[in-house]
């Protein structure tokens, strides 16, 4: 990924505060009255330690209005450093505090985010970690920042480290400050590019640092942060070594090229909610809706460590928030299944629909094959409305809406890519993209490919179900 912001709001945000009172803060003292000391907070449990993180911008979003009860942890964007090690004053104090005395009220870590954006220029990480001295500053003011408001931690934001002595500087810098919060009881997190040679910024020394990593998986894609480029890129993060568990994937709250927000575009036509792409403005603007959120979380609970939004005040509060699609995702993961019907499912030429080769891998083929009475063929027609094999459900690929998308296996994650419905002329029907379920070119051959198409009422769209 360029050198490109992580968002507007990120790039505008720095810019006011950088027109506002630059007061270099190296005690801390003085301007801000600490919070009281308290309990340190545990996070907010969410099954096998999985994460949901959200940024908090200091220039966007009231603090009251946050889903406390459904995030594990809140960064509040952000604090910048100067080249000294030294830190300009941090923008609405009293934001950060009501932010820390919420979060804590509710169980949720609260960080503070460092650095950002700030319209490409990083010299002043570049500069304070190039140096033992200037290092040894920042961390220490770091340590008393942290101790000033009552935080649970740090996110670095460093937009971005280059591969060489850059790379180099900044394992230094984390390794410090991993012992500096650590020996604290406190995380050391950090946000970092979605992929590509910019990556390599970050040394897989830094994997054993951190608690996790914040993966921006936004601003790439086509269209925008779309699954597949979000996934590829997560899972190159795992290649290099980064722990599984502190994989935490970024999704964006705000659409590409025109930057609305969810919540925007969500106001300006409620059915955006379950979209990935719509005209607004005039244009195209291609974002993550509450489908493809759930997919990715899915993905995240059986390969990841968790779950990241950029950012908080772009959501809505309503059923179609973004923060409840991945909470209602993790935590319907860990309920049974809904009561049905189950047995085989027959179509074209009295064959089953069939799990190729009884596999339970995510994508998984579903095809059309002769009816052996394997646990492959056995389906529960649910009440929910989904399709279930082998503990997964029948979903469109990608969502799509095309004709000719193909049939695969996939985790159950409540989106409308996995509701069927039959129909009393033996159709069975997708009412997301309103098309059938279809076998491909009307073959009854062993192993053709289920698919939707549009609803005709042939015999490759008749089946039995149980």
């Amino acid at each position: 990924m360029s050198d490109t912001p992580t968002a507007p709001t990120r790039r505008a945000g720095r810019s006011r505060l950088l027109t506002g009172a630059l007061a270099l803060v190296t005690a801390l003292t003085g301007s801000v009255t600490a919070l009281a000391p308290a309990t340190p907070a545990s996070a907010a449990v969410l099954p096998n330690g999985f994460k949901s993180v959200g940024y908090m911008p200091s220039w966007a979003g009231n603090v009251a209005n946050i889903q406390y009860n459904k995030l594990t942890h809140i960064n509040y964007s952000f604090v910048l450093p100067n080249s000294n090690g030294s830190l300009q004053a941090v923008d609405q104090p009293g934001k950060l505090q009501q932010l820390v005395s919420l979060g804590h009220a509710n169980n949720v870590k609260v960080l503070i985010a460092v650095g950002g954006w700030n319209d490409g220029n990083d010299s002043a990480f570049e500069a304070l970690a190039a140096n033992s001295g200037t290092r040894t500053t920042f961390v220490n003011n770091m340590v008393n920042f942290v101790n000033q408001y009552n935080l649970d931690g740090v996110d670095i934001d460093w937009e971005y480290p280059d591969p060489g002595a850059s790379a180099n500087n900044y394992t230094l810098l984390m390794q410090q400050l991993s012992t500096a919060m650590h020996s604290r009881g406190k995380l050391l997190t950090a946000a970092v590019v979605s992929g590509g040679g910019t990556a390599n910024g970050i040394q897989p020394a830094v994997f054993g640092y951190v608690d996790f990593l914040n993966i921006m998986l936004y601003d790439g894609g086509e269209p925008h942060a779309n699954y597949d480029w979000s996934i590829s890129n997560a899972q190159g993060w795992k290649n290099r070594g980064l722990p599984a568990s502190k994989t935490v994937l970024g999704v964006p709250f705000y659409s590409r090229p025109g930057y609305l927000t969810y919540s925007q575009l969500v106001a300006i036509d409620p059915a955006n909610a379950n979209r990935d792409c719509t005209t607004a403005n005039g244009a195209q603007q291609c974002y993550n809706g509450v489908p493809t959120v759930k997919r990715k979380t899915q993905w995240a609970l059986a390969n990841a460590g968790g779950m990241m939004n950029w950012e908080l005040s772009q959501d809505t509060n309503t059923s179609t928030s973004l923060v409840s699609a991945i909470y209602d995702t993790v935590m319907g993961g860990t309920t049974p299944p809904p009561a049905g019907r189950t047995g085989q499912i027959t179509g074209l030429a009295g064959k089953c629909v069939d799990i190729a080769a009884a596999g339970t891998a995510n994508g998984t083929p579903i095809q059309l094959y002769a009816c052996n009475g394997s646990t492959a063929q056995r389906w529960t027609v649910s009440t929910d409305s989904t399709i279930r094999g082998l503990g997964k459900c029948l979903d469109v690929t990608s969502a799509s809406t095309t004709n000719g998308a193909k049939i695969q296996l996939w985790d159950c994650n409540g989106s409308g890519a996995q509701v069927w419905q039959g129909q009393s002329n033996g159709t069975v029907r997708n009412p997301a993209s309103n098309k059938c379920l279809d076998v491909t070119d009307k073959s009854s051959a062993d192993g053709t490919r289920l698919q939707i198409w549009d609803c005709y009422n042939t015999s490759n769209q008749i089946w039995q179900l149980p």
